[in-house]
């Protein structure tokens, strides 16, 4: 079970995502992140026999009522990032996103005991993945292909979502739970 901030919805995610897979259709070994699914993993809860129903909908009501005074967030997509295991879009300004983590993160500890924690590294870094490596090769003709920068698209994170993944992540057997919306005013 996670928590991420679903993108897919938005037209400056879907278009950068869509012109970075455009340049990578011609490499093997690479999965592309479905539209649907553009997102931005903000803190994994935990496995689904670890957290109830009951507590996913508690979770939803407390998340709900910590964001609500935190304004809807205005960050930018277009850095590229190269992992061994992805390639994604950075995420800016980073910091505009750590009251919305930090937020999810006092609602997942106040109703399950435990903070969640972050996927991969130990610290948060904030991006959307356009594609995820499914085999070892160079990444010099893949880096050459996209380079290290897309025109920016300005999206808005304007909730966060509590979806249960069924499987492997790329198996995308997603399900949302729901919503927890920022309503906060600036």
């Amino acid at each position: 079970m996670y928590w991420h901030i679903l993108v897919g919805d938005q037209p400056g995610a879907r278009d950068v995502a869509e012109a970075a897979q455009e340049r990578l259709a011609d490499f093997a070994g690479l999965h592309m992140t479905p539209a649907k699914w553009l997102h931005i993993t903000t803190l994994v809860v935990g496995s689904t026999d670890e957290v109830t129903d009951d507590q996913q909908q508690d979770m939803l009501r407390t998340a709900s009522s910590f964001l609500a005074e935190i304004p809807p967030v205005p960050v930018t997509l277009g850095r590229i990032l190269y992992h061994p295991e992805a390639i994604i879009l950075a995420i800016r300004p980073t910091e505009a996103l750590e009251q919305v983590r930090a937020a999810i993160q006092a609602a997942t500890l106040k109703v399950t005991g435990r903070e969640g924690h972050t996927e991969g590294s130990a610290q948060w870094l904030p991006h959307m993945t356009i594609a995820y490596s499914e085999t070892d090769q160079p990444a010099q003709p893949i880096i050459n292909a996209l380079g290290r920068e897309l025109p920016n698209r300005e999206i808005t994170v304007n909730a966060v979502s509590l979806v249960v993944q069924q499987g492997a992540e790329r198996l995308w057997d997603w399900h949302p739970v729901g919503r927890a919306t920022l309503h906060g005013h600036r």
